[in-house]
């Protein structure tokens, strides 16, 4: 007969969690065991049993908060728009079309720039570190002072951008665009301390 298990419940003091812990965990295990070798008899395949996780707590609230508080541009105009030191962590301005926009010191760290265009848009000092920006155009953009550490600017253009004492350290950056960018690199980032052509891997 298979030993009877006990589920484990959550106690509000630490004395008893250890015995419930070490009385329910056989009988778990015996069950499980069992039921690979019935599995394995009957020729099914057999999967062990999902654990359910209670995130009702903290965890939970915290990430519905984060993406209540998020403001989505996705395929917008913003063409001309102030941004200026706005926190703008994890936004969306995906496909966005933001001509002469102000970024300057805003925080768009893990933003999403996909397919966008910034021309003659002013990033400077601004934090995109961990954007994606794949396949966007930052033709004649001010990214003087920016961090764009790790970000992923596959197919991107940077035609024309001022690039002064900018990080890109861990960026991912076509090949062309790289030594495109090394041919004007230059300085320091004030905040990482990070040359701008170290951060870019040039020769």
């Amino acid at each position: 007969m298979t030993p009877a298990t006990h589920p484990i419940q959550p106690q509000e003091g630490h004395d008893q969690a250890p015995q419930q812990h070490h009385r329910g965990w056989p009988g778990a295990l015996t069950f499980a065991l069992l039921a690979l070798l019935a599995a394995s008899l009957l020729g099914s395949p057999w999967s062990p049993p999902a654990l359910a996780l209670d995130t009702s707590a903290g965890v939970g609230l915290q990430d519905r908060a984060l993406f209540q508080d998020r403001v989505d541009y996705t395929l917008t105009n913003q063409d001309g728009k102030d941004f200026s030191g706005q926190q703008l962590a994890n936004t969306s301005f995906a496909g966005v079309m933001a001509r002469d926009a102000d970024f300057s010191g805003a925080d768009l760290h893990g933003s999403i720039l996909t397919q966008a265009a910034f021309l003659r848009s002013d990033f400077s000092g601004a934090d995109l570190s961990d954007a994606l920006m794949d396949r966007a155009d930052f033709s004649g953009t001010d990214l003087s002072g920016a961090l764009l550490r790790g970000v992923i600017a596959a197919g991107s253009s940077f035609s024309g951008a001022v690039i002064d004492d900018a990080d890109f350290s861990d960026a991912l950056l076509d090949r062309s665009d790289q030594r495109a960018l090394c041919r004007r690199a230059q300085g320091t980032n004030p905040t990482t301390g990070v040359s701008t052509r170290l951060s870019l891997d040039c020769p």
